[in-house]
């Protein structure tokens, strides 16, 4: 391989917020939580970024900008950007969307909590997928508007599909206006068929939803996995769809803060743009071009890397607990876990293996609802940190898990 993804880069001193800010996140402590694990002594598998270094191509294109010598204020008043990312998305999704579609935003939540805010009234609801992306509820939250939610269905093999069913029902419901599809999905690392995206166009065209279109995922997928397949490429002339997109989690670029979100609807666009400035970071721009220019060979490689560390979370989870269910990943680089069988109903998992194991993770209410003893593993790292992890994980269960851990 060109790209060495065995190397563990050392981010300390960096104020990385997945190596300081697990108390507040995880567990929404403050630092006088005290924990049997010294900081630098966790294995880290929770935030979604990635412990893999930046592709070679971007962090070369931002020294060169920084060679200019002039951080002044910076706007995205060219078309390279547009260019780079329709012809990203034209030659891997058979997607195209018009110039002035685009508009930026320093994230994919940030540019959620304004949408909601723009589309959402007073008394009106936001609806979406359980289980979630728990930052789809957080921004609700900060708009002080309620969410409600279908809860996907999941086989006895792990496999997630929608209840379409209870979602037209859902819908159906006059004060809620916006639907949020996950696509592909965060945590379940589905990736919706062009079967299901059609049966879910039929739904929104029949009661006229708003939808935000969250795709930051896109481009991590597994080599069996079919393409992945906008929302925008199946709804093609639908006024009503914001799509998002993002190099952050595809080339572990989060801390750029740089997002692209398609907006169709003119009036939406002009209100988007009225409340923006305009101005962009220069470093995170050309990062972001040159991420979508000169990036594909460095995906390639770390996706290919990743299903190699897919195939040891389930060959080892597997062997070690036999009784463990793991959803088949399509997508992302979160494998998504049912311990269920493990603990008993409302265990707080994450405390456990954080106290027992070392290992900080994601689990439960973190995903809003529908998860419960579900976890979330950022498997977005060298084999052997993630061969660590797993393994203080199965010796956490077998050997000190007996009695239930509620506190």
């Amino acid at each position: 391989m060109k790209y060495d993804f065995d190397n563990k880069v050392d981010r300390s001193g960096t104020n990385a917020a997945k190596l300081i800010g697990y108390k507040s996140y995880i567990f929404h402590a403050d630092d006088t939580m005290e924990l049997p694990f010294k900081d630098d002594e966790f294995i880290h598998l929770w935030v979604a970024d990635m412990e893999f270094a930046c592709a070679p191509e971007i962090l070369d294109a931002i020294r060169a900008r920084l060679d200019r010598q002039i951080l002044g204020y910076t706007v995205n008043s060219d078309s390279r950007l547009y260019d780079a990312l329709n012809t990203w998305c034209k030659e891997r999704y058979d997607f195209e969307f018009k110039r002035e579609e685009l508009v930026l935003s320093a994230g994919v939540v940030p540019a959620i909590v304004r949408l909601i805010s723009y589309i959402v009234k007073d008394n009106e609801k936001v609806l979406f997928n359980t289980p979630a992306y728990g930052q789809f509820a957080n921004a609700c939250r900060i708009n002080q508007k309620e969410y409600i939610t279908s809860d996907l269905i999941k086989d006895k093999d792990g496999k997630y599909t929608i209840d379409f069913e209870d979602m037209d029902k859902k819908m159906a419901q006059a004060d809620v206006p916006l639907f949020i599809l996950c696509n592909p999905h965060n945590p379940t690392g589905r990736s919706w068929s062009e079967e299901e995206l059609e049966k879910i166009t039929e739904l929104i065209k029949k009661h006229d939803m708003w939808v935000i279109s969250d795709e930051i995922h896109c481009d991590l997928r597994r080599a069996d996995a079919s393409k992945h397949i906008p929302l925008g490429k199946v709804m093609p002339d639908y006024d009503k769809l914001i799509t998002c997109m993002a190099a952050s989690k595809s080339f572990n670029v989060a801390g750029l803060s740089e997002s692209s979100i398609i907006i169709r609807n003119e009036k939406l666009r002009k209100q988007w743009l009225f409340y923006s400035d305009g101005l962009v970071n220069p470093l995170s721009h050309e990062g972001t071009i040159a991420a979508y220019t000169k990036g594909s060979d460095w995906l390639k490689e770390c996706n290919e890397y990743l299903d190699g560390n897919f195939e040891l979370v389930n060959t080892y989870l597997k062997e070690e607990l036999p009784e463990i269910i793991i959803t088949p990943s399509e997508t992302t680089y979160l494998a998504w876990v049912d311990f269920s069988n493990y603990f008993e109903e409302n265990e707080k998992v994450e405390l456990f293996f954080a106290t027992k194991a070392g290992v900080l993770i994601e689990a439960d209410k973190a995903f809003v609802d529908n998860a419960n003893r579900m976890v979330r593993i950022n498997i977005a790292c060298p084999r052997d940190y993630l061969k660590e992890g797993l393994e203080r994980m199965v010796d956490s269960i077998k050997n000190k898990h007996d009695e239930p851990f509620f506190d």
